[in-house]
């Protein structure tokens, strides 16, 4: 049936994830299982067994045959000839609902980016309306490529929430803060300390009343970053994370002008430095671009287990920086890639993330040898999963493990011939080769097609948005731009 009518069905039923207890034994062949866990392997003719939502074993094809003769054709994946079986991809930084906004300006420094665009289209457009068309919009294209967790970070969280519930994808869901006010909460007569309480106040009820019932949706707090929340403001938001035992997610220290400015008004104190003294620098934090960032600070990271979320084409598109991935690895730094928002990507594309993580990585450091194609596989699986505190559920397959994977075909031209798998995937492999996902057992993409969500109504609602977005004025051609030529 159509996505439309599996979509409802799985509504009238409570929701997918209430499916589990009677969903059926599953066998997914591949000609290649690569479990992430043990690092660098590679299974050659394997069956991954998924028992409801979670891995049973990973198995010989032909044991797996004859070990369990009875499962049904129907509940088979027969990728046996060319496909790749890998866990899903976790993108460990998103601002799902942003794909409305999508090529909206480009090309331009990333506060000018912010101020004189992204915010402005934001404050005309963001609504509740709004993020639940663009994180759908996003979930479609995420699954289409082979991530099933995605770290968002954005207004209406709520929104955000029942968008995933209904996909059947995984997500850690931040309760966002800023010291601004927005459609979703805040008062222009209050202050930035003020506003954060408040919109922490309003993610906590949503995380209490309306994500606690939904098993895949882990809520995070998310601070926008310290210099849009405050030292008062993260001193809070670090206060609330103690007592909720959540994690924290924040944009730090993206740029050297970010640093430079902080600095300039705390007395040389860094970013990083300011959220030590006040105790954040710890397991749980998720610190996403780190572009400048001291080698002592790296070492700080390392001892806490604090984990940095390295989105390398939006940090380059924004000429923000490059993150020292190879010295943070080196140095013990759990590393995670994400793509950002499309408004700065373009995408959420995380092969081509992943790729470039392990190209610039060795750019920047001048040493091939470093981020290999085995460890910029595990960032973008094991590494985004070990961040959010999700690790002993997703990112290898493993037995015991949550049933996320996806099945990536090698059949086309474009993978031939097959030397190391590794190597394909990280350096040669487009998302369109994504063929078939499941999260926890349900399979959410099949042959290409999203099982849970309309795709084709969902692009329909992106180009209305389109269309009044620009009946309004704000697209790329009321950029200024100026040329050398």
């Amino acid at each position: 049936p159509p996505a439309s009518v599996l979509r409802s069905l799985n509504l009238a039923q409570g929701g997918a994830r209430r499916l589990f207890s009677t969903m059926p034994k599953k066998l997914l062949f591949g000609k290649w299982v690569v479990p992430v866990e043990p690092a660098n392997a590679v299974y050659q003719d394997h069956c991954v067994v998924v028992d409801n939502d979670v891995i049973e074993d990973i198995l010989p094809a032909a044991e797996a045959r004859a070990k369990h003769s009875g499962v049904p054709e129907a509940d088979r994946f027969e990728g046996g000839k060319h496909h790749v079986l890998l866990p899903g991809f976790v993108n460990c930084h998103t601002h799902s609902a942003m794909t409305l906004l999508r090529g909206i300006a480009d090309d331009l420094p990333l506060m000018p980016w912010l101020t004189e665009h992204v915010w402005p289209a934001e404050g005309k457009f963001v609504s509740p309306e709004f993020v639940a068309d663009g994180t759908r919009v996003a979930i479609v294209e995420m699954v289409k490529g082979g991530t099933t967790t995605f770290n968002d970070m954005y207004f209406f969280p709520d929104e955000i929430a029942k968008a995933v519930d209904e996909s059947g994808m995984r997500a850690v869901v931040g309760l966002i803060c800023i010291g601004f006010p927005s459609a979703y909460c805040g008062s222009p007569d209050a202050d930035m300390t003020a506003n954060v309480k408040a919109y922490l106040a309003k993610g906590v009820e949503i995380k209490d009343t309306l994500m606690s019932k939904m098993p895949l949706v882990t809520p995070i707090v998310a601070p926008h970053a310290p210099y849009t929340c405050g030292r008062d403001g993260l001193q809070h938001c670090k206060k609330e994370c103690e007592r909720l035992g959540l994690g924290l997610h924040v944009h730090l220290c993206e740029t050297a002008g970010e640093v430079k400015d902080w600095k300039a008004a705390n007395g040389e104190e860094t970013p990083i430095g300011c959220m030590d003294q006040l105790g954040m620098v710890r397991k749980g934090l998720v610190a996403v671009h780190m572009t400048t960032v001291e080698s002592g600070e790296m070492d700080r990271l390392a001892a806490e287990a604090v984990s940095v979320v390295h989105c390398p084409e939006s940090n380059m598109k924004l000429a923000s920086g490059s993150c020292q991935v190879a010295t943070l690895l080196s140095k013990g730094v759990n590393v995670a890639i994400g793509t950002d928002g499309c408004a700065s990507n373009n995408d959420l594309d995380m092969y081509s993330e992943m790729r470039t993580a392990a190209l610039l990585g060795k750019h920047v450091a001048g040493d091939t040898t470093v981020v290999p194609a085995a460890q910029a596989i595990r960032m973008a699986t094991m590494g985004g999963a070990t961040a959010l505190g999700l690790d002993k559920t997703v990112g290898s397959l493993e037995a015991g493990k949550a049933a996320d994977i996806q099945a990536v075909s090698f059949g086309g031209i474009e993978s031939a011939p097959v030397f190391d798998v590794l190597s394909h995937l990280a350096y040669c492999t487009g998302r369109q080769q994504v063929t078939d996902v499941w999260v926890a057992g349900q399979r959410i993409l099949n042959d290409r097609t999203v099982t849970t969500l309309d795709e084709e109504d969902l692009r329909a609602r992106a180009h209305a948005w389109g269309e009044k977005i620009q009946r309004e004025g704000f697209h790329t051609s009321q950029v200024k731009r100026t040329s050398s030529h």
